[in-house]
């Protein structure tokens, strides 16, 4: 069976919703399952809606914004009298519904059951146009297979459950499901985290033993940088699992850091292609002997620059250490980038869910902080050791760290 996701870029139109079946038509349609994202920027807007949830803003103009833009997309695809229209309005419905009836204080539960509906939606859409089309397929509810702990907006799979649930399915047939959402034990919805669809599609992939897994994007395969931020990037044609987790790892937009590791454990092949040129080859991520260990250019945005010291100027020890890493797991605040000497640490932060001033708060009770926001980490990947001056030009370092052919700056 071969899994297929396509992301939001790919169906964030009604022309986008018809060219999947263009590249579907020139992948062969049978034997697959489909995941697919919300379309186009609908997660941030239902993000909005969140937001102004909580705030008491008027979030019934936002809901109306989003079904909208759902309308219009349906309206150039179907006849109007299609039912995906009164299937859309439901979802809808029910986002409206949820809010009005809610009682629970806990943001990031009030989340999930809002942001997930993005991909309810999408998925509903192109699993019925797929239908019109002659592209037989049935849509399945991720939640009903993907099953997670309660850690909302970023739930961990229950493997065992999860395996069972998937085994159920009839390999011979296709399907269209969604990324990004799962459900824990008493099946509220749970998110598995931002950009996330990529690794809902690894994990159907492992529990359908899948002989590959293609992403479709709007770049031409896994490139040495972003072709949007750097020139004079090229496609890596092939790389090995461990050199995508890497880079993954770094920040590189391209593949979810949680995707590699289901797919590397049953060696499923692994496609980045793009959905303009679906005949082009792309990138292949699996084990090879053509990897390609060239110079790649990683830039991770929206960072945070922390510098923590002791008090008395006595050394950060391992009692400090495991006080602030408790901190950080607790806040779900990830380390980009660490860097210790014999009185202080100084941490290159990613804060998803905007709780440094908490992290910042129970710090300072113990310890000096200083943070300076809005800080860029970039990182060059297989770098020429020998020409490592250009990488400083016209940029104001704040901190450092060169080891085995990687170097990583901090600048702002």
């Amino acid at each position: 069976m071969k899994i297929f996701k396509f992301g939001g870029a790919s169906v964030k139109d009604a022309e986008g919703v018809k060219n999947v079946t263009k590249v579907l038509a020139s992948q062969g349609f049978e034997r697959c399952l489909l995941v697919v994202s919300a379309m186009g920027k609908t997660t941030n807007a239902l993000e909005k809606v969140v937001e102004d949830y909580f705030k008491k803003a008027d979030y019934q103009a936002e809901i109306a914004k989003v079904k909208q833009y759902h309308l219009e997309i349906s309206n150039g695809l179907f006849e109007e009298n299609h039912p995906v229209f009164e299937d859309v309005s439901l979802f809808f419905d029910d986002i409206d519904a949820f809010l009005r009836r809610n009682r629970s204080p806990n943001y990031n539960f009030v989340y999930d059951q809002v942001v997930s509906s993005g991909e309810l939606i999408s998925s509903k859409i192109l699993s019925e146009y797929l239908n019109l089309k002659q592209f037989t397929n049935t849509w399945l509810d991720a939640r009903d297979y993907l099953k997670t702990d309660s850690t909302y907006r970023e739930g961990v799979i229950d493997w065992v459950q999860t395996q069972r649930n998937i085994s159920l399915l009839d390999a011979s047939r296709c399907y269209v499901t969604q990324g990004f959402i799962a459900s824990e034990g008493d099946n509220f919805t749970v998110t598995l985290g931002r950009e996330g669809s990529d690794y809902s599609a690894a994990v159907f992939a492992y529990g359908l033993d899948a002989e590959a897994m293609t992403i479709w994007k709007d770049v031409p395969g896994v490139m040495t940088g972003d072709p949007r931020k750097f020139e004079d990037v090229s496609l890596l044609s092939h790389i090995s699992y461990e050199e995508a987790i890497e880079m993954a790892y770094y920040g590189a937009s391209v593949i979810h850091p949680k995707t590699l590791q289901p797919l590397q454990q049953k060696n499923i092949p692994f496609y980045v292609k793009s959905f303009l040129e679906p005949e082009k080859p792309g990138t292949k991520v699996g084990n090879t002997e053509e990897n390609r260990f060239e110079e790649s250019y990683i830039l991770k945005e929206n960072q945070h620059l922390l510098r923590i010291a002791t008090r008395d100027f006595s050394f950060i020890a391992e009692e400090h250490l495991s006080q602030i890493f408790a901190q950080l797991a607790k806040l779900r605040i990830k380390i980009s980038l660490m860097q210790n000497s014999a009185i202080s640490l100084a941490l290159c932060l990613e804060d998803k869910y905007g709780a440094i001033d908490e992290m910042l708060q129970a710090l300072q009770q113990d310890f000096s902080t200083e943070i300076i926001r809005d800080v860029s980490l970039f990182t060059v990947r297989n770098a020429d050791m020998n020409d490592l001056d250009r990488f400083y030009v016209n940029k104001n370092i704040l901190l450092e760290q060169i080891a085995k052919r990687t170097v990583q700056i901090v600048t702002n």
